[in-house]
């Protein structure tokens, strides 16, 4: 199968190993790069963001304990004090130990998230 956007063709470059979400369940929502968020993050905050992403159940939570997510991203316990605020400002996750939740993207700026400036 084919499409095309942009003047350019998409295609299927490896039939045999297309992607598949199989015993897990995660997305990153396009609006994440479209609207702007991912330039408004730093790398430990995006790091701290898609771990989340990728280990959230379908309603975005996730129990890890922030001694196992420092060990998993190979930062210090500070940094992901200072990542999960940021995350939490910006209302993109949720925190209550020992849950975390993935929020869903605003549908608009004017919802009141993306508030804090870059």
């Amino acid at each position: 199968m084919t499409a095309r956007k942009y003047g350019i063709e998409k295609r299927i470059l490896d039939p045999l190993h297309v992607r598949r979400i199989r015993d897990g369940f995660s997305w990153i929502d396009r609006r994440f790069v479209r609207d702007g968020c991912i330039e408004r993050l730093e790398a430990d905050e995006f790091a701290l963001y898609f771990f989340l992403v990728v280990v959230a159940d379908k309603d975005g939570l996730s129990y890890y304990s922030d001694t196992r997510i420092t060990t998993k991203l190979r930062v210090d316990p500070e940094s992901l004090l200072n990542a999960r605020g940021r995350l939490i400002e910006l209302g993109l996750i949720a925190w209550e130990a020992p849950l975390y939740q993935v929020l869903d993207l605003p549908s608009s700026i004017a919802e009141g998230y993306w508030r804090a400036t870059p």
